[in-house]
């Protein structure tokens, strides 16, 4: 028996294994994007660190 020889089992293996990591790749992507479009945003930003805020709180009237 040789090592080198695939069998069917092996084939059908590797084309999930490709499948997956196409899918982990683009939810990669898709997290860098929205990442990169809220920094690109500007404005303020805040981590949740459970300390006072002043950009969540009202103005005095």
């Amino acid at each position: 028996m040789a090592i080198a020889r695939d069998h069917e089992l092996h084939k059908r293996r590797l084309g999930r294994n490709v499948g997956l990591g196409l899918v982990l790749a683009g939810f990669v992507a898709l997290i860098f994007g929205l990442t990169v479009a809220k920094i690109d945003r500007g404005g303020e930003i805040e981590g949740y660190d459970h300390t006072f805020r002043s950009g969540l709180t009202e103005p005095a009237q």
